[in-house]
């Protein structure tokens, strides 16, 4: 096998192959450096893909026992025989070796690891790099990542690219930068009815105005009123709040020539949802009332608040402590139960503060956020995932149980010999409906949440119990499960789902709240279970609203069934993929890949075909595996929100994506001023004069664009290129743009000749 310093020679001599250094977190100056890098393989004889991985380690590691690391997981196999690579759990890993003990301060080692699949991102690469030292002590390692995207073998297999190259994005850029009617009432969401009646006013906008309508109007309907040097809004008074931030927001706060006109606007949906996820990396309190501000401001109404999952436990809930004690701190060592293993980063230490791998939102927190909301509006559902998603409550609850002796509460069943993988990859993620267990936790969990609200004044409208991702073999092999199956006359894995979501949805409606779901919960059930189970569910999040080979879509069926449809769907609405197929861009990529413009085409009557489908709403979901801090969670949301926001309030086709375009270039330099991260789209290049010279243009109006021809990534030294302009090509092979627009660079466009 190619080792690491030839395949750096062979980059150097190519001058293609530049590396791009990528500084993971660390605490203090780190005694110990990592670089990784990447090349995908030749298909094997069997037609299998592999691709190499090599770790290169130096520094400080004579007295290193593991060397660990988070990546999504995937069969690795290490190349070396005397080194071994030990999953701890999905996702983490840790390579021993005895060459580390060898090793003198200042020495060099090389990893290197054959793995199954082939790498096409980023986001793949290993993660949050950390050494465990002879006396147990874990230390942060410097990171560096090799340049993934400079040439196709670092991404692409044979048949296999999906890398946006230069003229491709050209192509874009001209489309959506195509000129446009400009207008101060062009918004996100747009009106549903503007009507100039002539003239301008000056209008004050701290000083607008706001009235009760003088009869009955229908949810969530207003009327603007602009004459006279004033704008007056009329609102039921419960909107006000959220109206006065959405203008102010639009318009400012001081004075502004608009023209004269009447607007008629209210949302056709009641369910304009988004969906945050902070149990697989944490956001602070902080953090969530900057994302409740975004959702006031583009008309959003729903807060789906994914606070536990498999990873973490993120909210406090006193009555089970080990719920944060163990759920919400990760480190290495995990053995003694008292916290889990990290998923997807951290330093080893389960007590270290600031990052994205421990903590958690506690009581008073929660009640501060749900009364902020309410008070913009907004309501937020959380979600207790069940009986899937567990695997957090199930260790948390097993640690409670070994240190007090009451085993009530325990999850899942000792004696139980099911063999099952998820999604994600875990084989220990699953309540066990057969237990009373889970249904007093789920009791316990709820009048928690029930409490909280209470003390709020905020109502509680549901709480989501996920119900999804269940495999087949879940219970196979539980002894109590067979019992409870001959008892009730249960026929396989569904019909036990099935029991376990009525008997929280009968438990949920003595407390007076209803129950949520994904579509799992709700599709394709036995009709006696939908009649008693349909009228207790405030709504059902479809994911898969496409349909499915030899199947229906999936929303029809759900509305055949009479269920609250929330279209969900991956290819729109997941606002955590990728925002395209570079390399270098942040997000999964399993559901391909979803920007603003995606978003915006997310129209309901191509997602569901039904006549006169329940459909009650939208929601956009950011799953949190590839968030790391605050920057990367704005991010995804920006612009990508505002085309969830615009086909949440308005089903029917409104802008085109260039006018659309031109919507997001007036909202960018609110986000800079109150320094939001956000996404920033590519260069496009593209060659001229029969390859002799090439030209970019720029979605983005004062963007700068910098350019090189030896196959480096553009740095803020490279040469600048302005649009349209010409640039010899002479003998280069690679060439890349990247473009910076208020600091905030783009992924690298790459034009292969």
């Amino acid at each position: 096998m190619r080792n690491n310093l030839l395949l750096l020679l062979v980059a150097v001599a190519l001058a293609t192959f530049a590396v791009a250094c990528t500084k993971a977190m660390a605490s203090k100056e780190s005694s110990v450096q990592v670089h990784w890098q990447a090349e995908n393989l030749p298909v094997d004889s069997t037609g299998v893909n592999y691709y190499l991985q090599t770790i290169t380690v130096t520094g400080d590691l004579a007295d290193v026992e593991r060397l660990c690391f988070n990546q999504f997981n995937r069969p690795m196999e290490m190349l070396n025989p005397a080194d071994t690579l030990i999953e701890l759990v999905p996702n983490y890993h840790c390579i021993a070796s005895p060459r580390f003990k060898e090793a003198a301060k200042g020495d060099t080692l090389v990893f290197e690891i054959k793995t199954r699949g082939f790498i096409n991102a980023i986001n793949y690469s290993p993660d949050s790099f950390h050494v465990v030292r002879s006396d147990g002590s874990t230390e942060a390692t410097a990171y560096t990542r090799f340049d993934i995207s400079a040439d196709p073998r670092f991404y692409a297999r044979e048949g296999s690219d999906l890398m946006p190259y230069g003229d491709s994005i050209y192509a874009i850029n001209e489309r959506i930068m195509a000129e446009v009617e400009q207008s101060p009432y062009n918004v996100v969401p747009s009106f549903k009815k503007v009507t100039l009646t002539g003239g301008e006013s000056t209008v004050n906008m701290a000083k607008i105005k706001f009235e009760q309508p003088k009869g009955a109007i229908a949810d969530g309907e207003y009327t603007i009123t602009v004459a006279d040097n004033a704008m007056t809004v009329t609102a039921p008074r419960r909107q006000w709040a959220q109206l006065k931030k959405r203008l102010t927001y639009l318009y400012g706060d001081k004075e502004i020539s608009l023209p004269n006109a009447v607007i008629n606007d209210r949302p056709t949906y009641p369910y304009r949802g988004l969906m945050i996820d902070i149990a697989r990396n944490f956001q602070t309190p902080e953090q969530m009332r900057r994302v409740i501000d975004l959702m006031a401001i583009y008309g959003l109404n729903t807060l789906h608040f994914h606070p536990v999952d498999d990873e973490a436990w993120r909210v406090e809930i006193p009555a089970l402590p080990e719920l944060t004690t163990v759920g919400a701190r990760h480190g290495y060592g995990f053995e003694s139960g008292e916290y889990l293993p990290q998923f997807y980063a951290g330093d080893g230490n389960p007590n270290t503060v600031g990052g994205t791998a421990n903590g958690y939102m506690t009581r008073a927190e929660y009640i501060d956020m749900i009364r902020y909301a309410d008070s913009l509006g907004i309501t937020v559902i959380p979600e207790i995932e069940s009986p899937g998603h567990a695997r957090a409550a199930i260790y948390a609850m097993k640690h409670r149980a070994a240190k007090t002796g009451d085993r009530s509460l325990l999850l899942t069943e000792e004696g139980d010999t099911s063999v099952y993988s998820t999604p994600q990859a875990f084989h220990d993620n699953i309540m066990n409906p057969a237990l009373e267990g889970p249904y007093k936790f789920m009791d316990i969990v709820a009048d928690a949440f029930i409490d909280m609200h209470r003390e709020a004044g905020v109502p509680l409208e549901a709480i989501h119990i996920g119900g999804d991702e269940v495999p087949h073999s879940a219970w196979s092999g539980s002894p109590a499960i067979a019992a409870l199956s001959q008892k009730e006359g249960l026929d396989g894995n569904k019909e036990i789902h099935a029991y376990f979501v009525k008997r929280l949805a009968d438990s949920f409606a003595k407390k007076g709240v209803k129950l949520s779901g994904w579509q799992e919960i709700a599709l394709r059930h036995s009709n006696d279970y939908n009649k008693a189970v349909a009228p207790r569910v405030y709504s059902v999040n479809c994911w898969n609203t496409l349909p499915v080979k030899g199947q229906n879509i999936v929303a029809n069926d759900l509305a055949a069934a009479g269920y609250p449809i929330v279209l969900s769907n991956v290819e729109h609405f997941y606002l955590d993929m990728v925002y395209s197929h570079n390399p270098d861009e942040r997000g999964l990529n399993w559901g391909g890949s979803t920007d603003e413009f995606k978003a915006l085409n997310g129209y309901p009557a191509v997602l569901c075909t039904a006549p006169g489908a329940n459909i009650i709403g939208i929601s956009g979901q950011v799953f949190a595996e590839t968030i790391r801090n605050r920057g990367n969670q704005e991010m995804m949301l920006l612009p990508k929100m505002l085309g969830l926001a615009e086909r949440a309030w308005n089903p029917e086709p409104t802008y085109t994506d260039a006018a659309f375009h031109e919507v997001i270039l007036g909202q960018i330099p609110k986000w800079e001023r109150d320094g939001l991260t956000y996404h920033v789209r590519q260069p496009g290049i593209k060659l001229v004069d029969d390859g002799a010279a090439f030209v970019v243009n720029s979605p983005y109006p004062d963007a700068v664009i910098r350019y090189t021809t030896d196959g480096s990534k553009p740095t803020e030294q490279s040469p600048v290129v302005k649009p349209g302009e010409k640039i010899p090509t002479g003998d280069a092979t690679h060439i890349r743009a990247t473009l910076w627009l208020n600091n905030h660079p783009s992924a690298t466009t790459l034009l292969l000749r």
